[in-house]
């Protein structure tokens, strides 16, 4: 029987690629799957909340990490628990919003820390009112939200060329559904964030990159946590109502935890996710459905 080697997702961790009535015959484990071992990690916006179960999760398979964020405390003390599990993790205090601080940051990594990973989950929710947008405002979250996730694909895919790689953008489900009011600019931020998932799918694929996004939906964070105290305080019914509506509408009734947004996240940058690409995954508690 015969079988190709292949190194297309991870120079650094050698698979084995079977074709035809082969995987049938020929499975490979579910620990060797799921693994990460030997692989480079980048998670972008890991201080705290998805992102900071993100890189726990990556780091728990066996992952090298990279930790990129504006708060640069933050990330020591999530690289010193990562560490404290015996994995390699270095950070990158980053302005994302800043397209020359994220083509500094590819033209100096090290190339034996080049990430064979990358998970854009950065991102900004500021609220505001649409005729009330000015161009200042959009920009400022353009530029965190699409932007950030732009180059840094690009730097990734231009670093590591025809060795590809896997790359999981975090989008939301208001990019599918609009929900919230005074969120329009976050709202096309995200659905731009989807396009430029599809697309880098479709033009990427023949250099072994596969490029997926997910959606999360009434996760429980420390930002969304600030967000409802805020409108707690607002005493504005049109608060209340949304988030009476948004429960009621969830069918598992009730809120979800980063780490299962990071489960997902493990799933697509693994081999078990090897035939999918160009995917857009909601892990919403069943919102979009209902």
């Amino acid at each position: 029987m015969m079988r190709q080697e292949s190194r297309a997702f991870g120079d650094s961790y050698p698979r084995t690629r079977f074709t035809g009535r082969q995987v049938r015959r020929s499975r490979i484990p579910i620990p060797e799957l799921i693994s990460l071992k030997g692989r480079r990690a980048l998670i972008t916006g890991a201080a705290s909340g998805i992102g900071e179960a993100i890189a726990l999760r990556l780091a728990e398979a066996g992952a090298a990490t990279l930790l990129i964020d504006l708060h640069g405390e933050a990330l020591e003390r999530l690289a010193d628990r990562i560490r404290s599990m015996d994995r390699e993790s270095q950070t990158f205090p980053m302005d994302l919003g800043s397209e020359e601080a994220i083509r500094a940051f590819w033209k100096t990594l090290r190339d034996d820390w080049v990430p064979d990973i990358l998970v854009n989950n950065v991102g900004i929710y500021p609220f505001r009112e649409y005729l009330e947008v000015d161009a200042d405002f959009l920009e400022s979250v353009l530029r965190v939200n699409l932007k950030a996730a732009f180059w840094m694909c690009q730097g990734m895919i231009g670093r590591r060329g025809r060795k590809g790689g896997v790359i999981v953008n975090v989008g939301t489900i208001e990019a599918i559904l609009p929900f919230q009011e005074g969120l329009i600019s976050y709202t096309v931020s995200k659905a731009g964030l989807l396009a430029l998932t599809r697309g880098l799918a479709r033009d990427y694929g023949k250099w072994g990159f596969r490029v997926n996004a997910i959606l999360p939906g009434g996760i429980r964070t420390p930002g969304t946590q600030r967000l409802i105290r805020q409108a707690l305080r607002s005493m504005h019914p049109r608060w209340w109502l949304a988030g009476y509506d948004f429960r009621r509408r969830l069918p598992l009734k009730r809120w979800g935890d980063p780490d299962e947004v990071a489960r997902v996240v493990l799933f697509l940058v693994s081999d078990m996710a090897s035939y999918m690409t160009g995917a857009l995954i909601p892990v919403d508690g069943g919102f979009l459905s209902a």
